[in-house]
Protein backbone atom coordinates (compact mmCIF):
# COMPACT_ATOMS: atom_id res chain seq x y z
CA UNK A 1 0.00 0.00 0.00
CA UNK A 2 1.38 3.50 -0.97
CA UNK A 3 0.61 6.30 1.60
CA UNK A 4 0.97 9.65 -0.43
CA UNK A 5 2.48 11.17 2.38
CA UNK A 6 5.37 9.04 3.01
CA UNK A 7 5.64 6.60 0.31
CA UNK A 8 5.34 2.68 0.60
CA UNK A 9 4.50 1.43 3.45
CA UNK A 10 3.75 -2.51 4.46
CA UNK A 11 1.92 -1.67 8.33
CA UNK A 12 -0.41 0.20 7.20
CA UNK A 13 -1.26 3.86 7.19
CA UNK A 14 1.64 6.10 8.76
CA UNK A 15 1.66 9.26 10.45
CA UNK A 16 4.79 11.31 9.39
CA UNK A 17 5.30 14.54 8.30
CA UNK A 18 3.37 15.92 6.02
CA UNK A 19 4.73 17.49 2.88
CA UNK A 20 4.33 21.44 2.94
CA UNK A 21 2.60 21.31 -0.72
CA UNK A 22 -0.77 20.10 1.00
CA UNK A 23 -0.78 22.88 3.65
CA UNK A 24 -1.64 26.79 2.65
CA UNK A 25 -0.77 30.12 4.06
CA UNK A 26 -3.56 32.74 4.26
CA UNK A 27 -1.57 35.34 3.27
CA UNK A 28 -2.24 34.00 -0.47
CA UNK A 29 -5.80 33.76 0.02
CA UNK A 30 -7.55 36.53 -2.27
CA UNK A 31 -9.97 36.72 1.20
CA UNK A 32 -6.66 37.65 3.47
CA UNK A 33 -5.67 40.22 0.62
CA UNK A 34 -9.11 41.53 0.62
CA UNK A 35 -8.71 41.75 4.59
CA UNK A 36 -5.50 43.85 4.98
CA UNK A 37 -7.10 46.41 2.16
CA UNK A 38 -9.98 46.78 4.36
CA UNK A 39 -8.00 46.92 7.77
CA UNK A 40 -6.20 49.55 5.52
CA UNK A 41 -8.86 51.84 4.43
CA UNK A 42 -10.43 51.55 7.99
CA UNK A 43 -6.93 52.79 9.44
CA UNK A 44 -6.78 55.64 6.81
CA UNK A 45 -10.70 56.55 7.45
CA UNK A 46 -9.70 56.99 11.10
CA UNK A 47 -6.59 59.14 10.76
CA UNK A 48 -8.29 61.86 11.34
CA UNK A 49 -6.66 65.40 13.09
CA UNK A 50 -8.02 64.02 16.00
CA UNK A 51 -7.82 60.66 16.15
CA UNK A 52 -10.46 57.96 15.19
CA UNK A 53 -14.15 59.86 15.20
CA UNK A 54 -16.78 59.29 18.34
CA UNK A 55 -19.06 56.69 17.58
CA UNK A 56 -22.09 58.92 18.03
CA UNK A 57 -20.71 61.27 16.11
CA UNK A 58 -20.96 59.05 13.18
CA UNK A 59 -24.17 57.73 13.51
CA UNK A 60 -25.39 60.88 13.42
CA UNK A 61 -23.47 61.46 9.99
CA UNK A 62 -24.86 58.27 9.41
CA UNK A 63 -28.76 59.06 9.81
CA UNK A 64 -28.50 62.51 8.55
CA UNK A 65 -27.06 60.87 5.45
CA UNK A 66 -30.32 58.67 5.38
CA UNK A 67 -32.62 61.78 6.05
CA UNK A 68 -31.20 63.08 2.75
CA UNK A 69 -31.37 60.29 0.94
CA UNK A 70 -34.88 59.44 2.00
CA UNK A 71 -36.22 62.76 1.21
CA UNK A 72 -34.46 62.79 -2.24
CA UNK A 73 -36.36 59.48 -2.75
CA UNK A 74 -39.54 60.82 -1.80
CA UNK A 75 -39.14 64.34 -3.99
CA UNK A 76 -38.21 61.78 -7.10
CA UNK A 77 -41.47 59.92 -6.94
CA UNK A 78 -43.82 63.09 -5.89
CA UNK A 79 -42.49 64.37 -9.35
CA UNK A 80 -43.22 60.86 -10.97
CA UNK A 81 -46.87 60.77 -9.35
CA UNK A 82 -47.54 64.56 -10.64
CA UNK A 83 -46.19 63.53 -14.32
CA UNK A 84 -48.17 60.55 -14.31
CA UNK A 85 -50.77 59.96 -12.31
CA UNK A 86 -52.90 57.78 -14.28
CA UNK A 87 -50.32 55.49 -14.19
CA UNK A 88 -49.17 55.84 -10.37
CA UNK A 89 -52.99 55.13 -9.36
CA UNK A 90 -52.62 51.96 -11.86
CA UNK A 91 -49.53 50.96 -10.08
CA UNK A 92 -51.14 51.39 -6.55
CA UNK A 93 -54.51 49.60 -7.56
CA UNK A 94 -52.74 46.65 -8.96
CA UNK A 95 -50.76 46.17 -5.72
CA UNK A 96 -53.74 46.85 -3.21
CA UNK A 97 -55.24 43.79 -5.47
CA UNK A 98 -51.91 41.44 -4.83
CA UNK A 99 -51.93 42.75 -1.44
CA UNK A 100 -55.48 41.89 -0.46
CA UNK A 101 -55.24 38.53 -2.49
CA UNK A 102 -52.27 37.72 -0.36
CA UNK A 103 -53.95 38.51 2.91
CA UNK A 104 -57.42 36.66 2.31
CA UNK A 105 -55.51 33.55 2.21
Amino acid sequence: MTDPYTGPSTTGPSTGPTPSDDLYDNVDLESARLEREADALLAEGDAGPTGPQPIHEAVREDAQAARDWSLERAERLRRAVEDEPVKATLYALGLGVVIGMLISR
